[in-house]
This record gives C-alpha cells, sequence and structure tokens, in this order.
C-alpha cells in the first residue's frame, strides 16, 4: 500500500475486525470506529485505536468523526438494514458521513457493498448489468449509497460487491434451518466466506485498485435448497422445505473480472465444502 499509513475501518465487527487484525499484522496504523461502548475495549487490547461512533445527527461525535477520518484510506463497511426500514436509515447515515468526508484528509475509499444491489435478471450477471438497477430501481438504497462516493473527485472510490457472507461466526446452516414454504430453491447462491472477503479488500488495497467495482463470490453456486439443506444437516438442525414453484427468480453473479484484474484464485470456492 503505496503511500499509505493509517487506514480507518467503519464498522469492526464480523468483517471489519479481522480485516483490522490483518492491517496491524502488516504494520499499519488501524482506527476502528464501533457503535457500542463494551466492544471500544475490545478495539484497544488489539492496539486498534477505538472510536465510538453512531452516524445520526442526535448522538454524532463530530470531533471524533473527524480525528477518524484523518486517515490515508477509509474503509467503508456500514451494512445496511434494507428489511427493517427498507435502508432509509442506511442512507441518512451516509451522507452525513458525506458532509464530514468533504475537507478531510480520505483520499482514498474502499466501499463495501453487496451484490443485493443488482436486480434477479435470471442469468449471469456482471458489475456492467448494475444498468439495469439504474433504469429499473434507480431509488435502490445501496445503488444510492455508491453513487454518493463514487460520483467525488476528492477522493477515489473501489466498490466491492460480495455475495452472502458466511464463515467465522455466520453458519449458513443457521439461515433457512426448520423454516417452510421458502421460495426460490432452485435458484443458485451467490456467497463467500470471510477468508476470501479480507483476501480480496487486502489484495486491492496493497495493489491500489482505485477507482473499480468488482462482484467478488465463490466460484460455484449450488443450488439453494442443496446448499442450505447441506448447510443445516452440518450444524444437525432440521433442514429447510423449499416450495414448489412455477419458475425461479435468480441472478448467478460472476466475479470473472476480479479474477482477472487482481489475478485471483479463491481460497474458497466451492460453498458445498464450507462446512465439510
Amino acid at each position: 500500500m503505496e503511500d499509505v499509513r493509517t487506514v480507518s475501518i467503519m464498522g469492526c465487527g464480523w468483517l471489519g475486525f479481522p480485516l483490522a487484525e490483518r492491517l496491524l499484522q502488516q504494520g499499519y496504523n488501524v482506527k476502528g470506529s464501533t457503535t457500542s461502548p463494551e466492544k471500544v475495549e475490545v478495539l484497544l487490547e488489539k492496539n486498534i485505536q477505538p472510536y465510538l461512533l453512531n452516524l445520526s445527527e442526535e448522538m454524532l461525535d463530530k470531533d471524533a468523526l473527524l480525528d477518524f477520518l484523518d486517515t490515508d484510506v477509509l474503509v467503508l463497511n456500514i451494512p445496511p438494514r434494507l428489511r427493517s426500514d427498507g435502508g432509509e436509515v442506511y442512507l441518512q447515515q451516509m451522507r452525513l458521513l458525506l458532509q464530514y468526508m468533504l475537507g478531510s484528509e480520505v483520499n482514498r475509499l474502499l466501499f463495501v457493498s453487496s451484490t443485493s444491489v443488482y436486480q434477479d435478471l435470471n442469468r449471469v450477471v456482471t458489475e456492467e448489468d448494475i444498468s439495469y438497477t439504474e433504469e429499473a430501481a434507480p431509488n435502490n438504497m445501496l445503488l444510492q449509497a455508491e453513487k454518493l462516493f463514487q460520483e467525488r473527485e476528492e477522493w477515489m472510490t473501489t466498490v466491492v460487491r460480495f455475495g452472502g457472507l458466511v464463515g467465522g461466526s455466520r453458519h449458513p446452516g443457521r439461515f433457512l434451518a426448520g423454516k417452510s414454504n421458502v421460495p426460490n430453491g432452485d435458484a443458485p447462491v451467490n456467497i463467500i466466506h470471510l477468508e476470501d472477503c479480507l483476501a480480496i479488500l487486502m489484495r486491492i488495497l496493497e495493489e491500489n485498485r482505485w477507482g473499480k467495482v468488482y462482484n467478488a463470490c465463490a466460484d460455484g453456486h449450488p443450488l439453494r435448497h442443496a446448499f442450505y439443506a447441506a448447510a443445516a444437516q452440518d450444524l444437525a438442525l432440521p433442514a429447510p422445505q423449499f416450495s414448489d414453484m412455477d419458475a425461479t427468480s435468480f441472478k448467478l453473479i460472476s466475479s470473472q473480472k476480479l479474477k482477472e484484474e487482481l489475478s485471483y484464485t479463491f481460497l474458497h470456492p466451492d460453498p458445498m465444502a464450507f462446512f465439510s
């Protein structure tokens, strides 16, 4: 990471915390944000400079945020709660953060996004297929959030759209176990292991791949009914029951661009082997 000395990670949870640990191992200064007072001590113990930050007008510690943004690279890793409020609060948070980034030291931004930004096109989907979302769902919260930062000239933004996140504390066997009438059993899964997430983010940082957009999913795309049945079995939990459907709605995410441009080989290419 040429000329990079400090990396700030907004969101030191399932992904951000182990990423911070890897950066520290490589000799970088790491700042990490959390919304949990209890997590502050955990970050301190790992030599991660902690910041208790809540991105709301009422609760924001402005001085702390400005100090947090005194950095070379910002990793923006805040998952939106699309199911609870449609992502409106998330978008408000992103707009608030943007205000404080203007005039900050940040000149490179690594934005952790999701393949849920794409429409179900019932075929292989590449990065260029974002045009279908722009046309059919311009109010998509993730799309709007990505554009907030991509369209600025003050920094260079790279967006990584991860598939479903598994590994570590996130075992896919718990996601659907015991549920009935689950739709789209014949749809392919788009999923990625934590170790690949970390390796990909580190590769982008190390190789200074800025101004890019990458999809990131494991090479294999087993059908949902097979994958989640095997995942539940691995935990000795009841398998989900999928409903019969006349038509299946899906997208099969391609990571070919990432593999070619980063010369990346997935550590966990086969989702069916995640828990074997």
